[in-house]
């Protein structure tokens, strides 16, 4: 749903930052949807057995915020009955669902806005496609775990009630297509273990919890995680950058990148992503020998070439499900040479309903002629008078590409976010000059192998540490 007024639309081609509407211009609604949300969270925190007066009136300001939705009467039949201390499962379902559509309207309204900056066109949401018939009583398992927790509340959550989750999770993991619910809760559950008992918190993740806890309550409605429909993709892949994440177990590359269709039709933003476990003990550049057997595309991005798909399922979120047996190394191309070309005309995917996020927001765009301002630790990029916060947090250590690189560019590939309540720009790439000469910096250049000192060094200490896990493994493994 989406309840905040559109924004016109643009004439496409014209830089980010020119066009009458722009990123860094208020949305009508969105303070009042966000604290709608904020709200529910509040009384999410102390719980929804006996809630107090002033969490009853947080209730009442969620379901006053879908007055005008078609959710109006079940989720304020949710927030009354809640208020009471008497709301069931489908009550809870129904809060879930109101504080998601309040979530989803503010991303519509921050996607319009984007769009009408960089001028982007937006493909139409496909439906989905059908998938295996899903245990209803697992579902309805996972549905009663979630609701306990709602009526304790962050505050209330102890280890009794948190491991309650460990037997559900063992249960829906054999099921490919509950998967997706068993890893949620899963990783929900450990964190929520980590952080009792819940009365002794300092600091509730108030937002973070209610997100993950409505995302795994509807995810428990029959239908809602069916896989997304996907087409064969055939044609020419140009990447834009790498977005890396990586964390003390896990990592994951997602490369951003323009297909141009054989068929001749418009040009598509897309993704193709890879997550893999990792020790602890790997870091830094090492991180992509891990990732670079499961995805051939890392080898291409930091060989700056193109890659020719013959096939790949491709959905209509715009993420390809890659496969290498479908896609061969192409010419070399250039990613800024690509962004200055492509990116004005290339239509952004859709995005599928419980998807719709304002934390989702993640848009490349190329940005030029900017004027650059250092404040202590944060940077400014300033296009056409309006100033967009540098992420310099979100560069990872895994590549040559540095904050003071950033600083002295003129030249950028970024991912566009919202973040802390305003667009942010996360650079993947940037053109700076070193001696006189233009010199090109991507934060995935060392996808496909470096010869760079500090990236060999963190290449081959990653090696050492995997080759000393495996041997520990075999030993255990033999016993």
């Amino acid at each position: 749903m989406h309840w905040f007024p559109p924004t016109r639309a643009a004439e496409p081609g014209a830089p980010v930052g020119e066009r009458e509407e722009t990123a860094a211009t208020p949305v009508e609604g969105l303070d009042e949807a966000l604290a709608a949300v904020d709200a529910f969270d509040r009384a999410l925190a102390t719980g929804l057995l006996r809630p107090r007066p002033e969490r009853a009136a947080d209730l009442v300001e969620l379901a006053d915020a879908l007055a005008g939705s078609p959710l109006a009467g079940v989720v304020a039949e949710a927030a009354e009955k809640a208020g009471a201390g008497a709301a069931g499962e489908d009550h809870f379902v129904a809060l879930a669902a109101g504080r998601t559509a309040l979530l989803g309207a503010a991303h519509d309204a921050l996607t319009a806005v984007l769009d009408e900056t960089t001028g982007r066109t937006r493909g139409e949401p496909a439906p989905t496609a059908a998938g295996d018939r899903q245990t209803v009583n697992l579902l309805a398992a996972a549905r009663t775990w979630l609701s306990d927790l709602a009526r304790t509340g962050w505050q209330g959550i102890d280890h009794e009630l948190v491991g309650g989750a460990a037997p559900i999770v063992s249960a829906l993991l054999p099921q490919p297509g509950l998967r997706r619910l068993a890893t949620l809760l899963d990783g929900f559950a450990a964190e929520l273990a980590a952080s009792c008992p819940g009365a002794a918190l300092d600091r509730i993740p108030a937002r973070r919890w209610g997100d993950l806890w409505a995302r795994a309550l509807l995810l428990t409605c029959p239908g809602a995680a069916e896989p997304a429909a996907t087409a064969p993709a055939t044609g020419r892949l140009l990447p834009l950058g790498v977005d890396l994440h990586e964390h003390a177990t896990a990592a994951q590359a997602q490369v951003h990148a323009v297909f141009e269709p054989a068929d001749g039709t418009a040009p598509r933003l897309v993704r193709a992503s890879v997550s893999v476990p990792k020790p602890d003990t790997v870091v830094a550049a090492g991180v992509w020998q891990l990732l670079r057997p499961h995805l051939s595309l890392l080898a291409a991005l930091g060989e700056g070439r193109t890659m020719d798909l013959d096939g790949m399922p491709l959905t209509e979120e715009g993420d390809l499900l890659w496969d290498d047996t479908l896609a061969r190394a192409g010419e070399p191309a250039d990613a800024l040479a690509t962004a200055r070309v492509a990116l004005a005309t290339a239509v952004a995917p859709s995005v599928a309903p419980l998807d719709r996020h304002p934390a989702r927001i993640a848009e490349p765009v190329f940005l030029e002629g900017y004027e650059v301002r250092q404040d202590g630790d944060t940077l400014t990029f300033t296009v056409a008078g309006q100033p967009y916060t540098v992420d310099t947090d979100r560069i990872p250590a895994a590549g040559p590409l540095t904050p003071e690189a950033v600083a002295a560019s003129g030249a950028c590939i970024a991912l566009l976010r919202w973040d802390d309540g305003e667009f942010r720009v996360q650079p993947l790439a940037v053109e700076t000059t070193v001696r006189r000469k233009p010199v090109a910096l991507h934060a995935g250049a060392w996808a496909g192998g470096t010869t760079d000192k500090a990236g060999l060094r963190a290449e081959k200490a990653a090696t050492d540490a995997v080759t000393v896990l495996r041997e520990r493994a075999g030993r255990l493994l033999r016993k």
